[in-house]
């Protein structure tokens, strides 16, 4: 193990008693992915209140337990500090929130190496990222799709990071969307409280579930504007769950204009999306409101829409 290990201490309720290891740390911290904390425990970073390694990612776990987990500080790995320019919409030396355009990928995967957010923040912060979400993520506290715009913040140091994390798992973060939805939904204002999970017919998409069998998502919806064969729409997140505003939507029968997985609208709307090129879904995350990690105070944050849903909006006005 190295010396410069980031030690988080985990408290396992009476709760997780039962559940596989991996599920109950990953419930347990949620700024780690379960995939993040099985490679954790295979690799003999996490060790009970006496000291023994806990290999078994599938292990029963033992509760209630205290449980130490040792994460490898960020290394930049593959990712290469790029100067892409960013937007910035607040920064301090604990955290920054950037502005980001539609089209940029939030992490290095495959098939996007380089280009990504985290190569653009490498960059600007002087590889001063919080280590806490592994080698590919480092800084992330949480994600927005790629042809999703607007605001998303990314902790400089891992105090910054634990404290928005928590932020993020008791529901609090203050994140509303502005959508252009197809159809008029009805009621014009309501909530979509439906679990979401992995589609069983295809494992790229998300999917409405049954009670039980997912992760519990709710969205308040509110119409803003009706617009010729669509809404626009703000939508604010309870929770925060992967495409939960695409999905949801789609779950009430009017999905996201432009959405390429989830939605296809239908004429005359299609002809304007193909003659504007519109080919994103018409999303933004408008508004991101939090209790600053280390000073306590109350940031809220607004960003304007994108010149595309702008001009969409401005044809579609009835």
């Amino acid at each position: 193990m190295q010396g410069d290990d980031d030690i988080l201490t985990v408290a396992l309720a009476d709760s997780a008693a039962g559940l596989r290891l991996d599920r109950a740390l990953a419930e347990a911290l949620p700024s780690l992915s379960r995939e993040r904390v099985k490679s954790l425990i295979k690799g003999g970073r996490v060790s009970n209140n006496s000291g023994t390694i806990l290999w078994d990612p599938a292990a029963k776990a033992a509760a209630p337990a205290t449980l130490e987990v040792r994460v490898p500080a960020a290394a930049p790995a593959h990712n290469v500090a790029q100067d892409m320019g960013l937007a910035i919409a607040f920064e301090d030396e604990h955290l920054i929130v950037v502005d980001k355009p539609a089209g940029m990928v939030v992490h290095p995967a495959a098939g996007n190496l380089d280009g990504t957010m985290v190569n653009a923040l490498l960059h600007h912060c002087a590889g001063q990222l919080s280590g806490i979400g592994g080698v590919a993520r480092p800084g992330i506290v949480h994600r927005i799709d790629k042809d999703t715009s607007g605001l998303i913040v990314a902790a400089k140091h891992d105090r910054a990071h634990e404290g928005l994390a928590k932020q993020f798992a008791a529901h609090s973060i203050d994140r509303r969307y502005i959508a252009i939805a197809t159809g008029r939904p009805m009621p014009a204002n309501g909530t979509v409280d439906a679990e979401l999970g992995r589609s069983s017919t295809n494992r790229k998409k998300m999917a409405v579930v049954g009670e039980g069998r997912g992760k519990r998502a709710v969205t308040h919806y509110r119409t803003i504007e009706p617009l010729a064969g669509a809404t626009l729409v703000e939508c604010r997140l309870e929770t925060g769950r992967t495409h939960q505003v695409r999905v949801h939507m789609m779950h009430i029968g009017h999905p996201l204009v432009g959405d390429p997985v989830y939605g296809r609208a239908k004429k005359p709307l299609s002809e304007v999306l193909k003659a504007r090129n519109f080919a994103r879904q018409a999303l933004h995350a408008a508004h991101l409101g939090f209790i600053h990690p280390v000073t306590g105070n109350r940031i809220a944050l607004d960003s304007e829409l994108p010149a595309d849903m702008r001009e969409l909006i401005d044809e579609l006005r009835v």
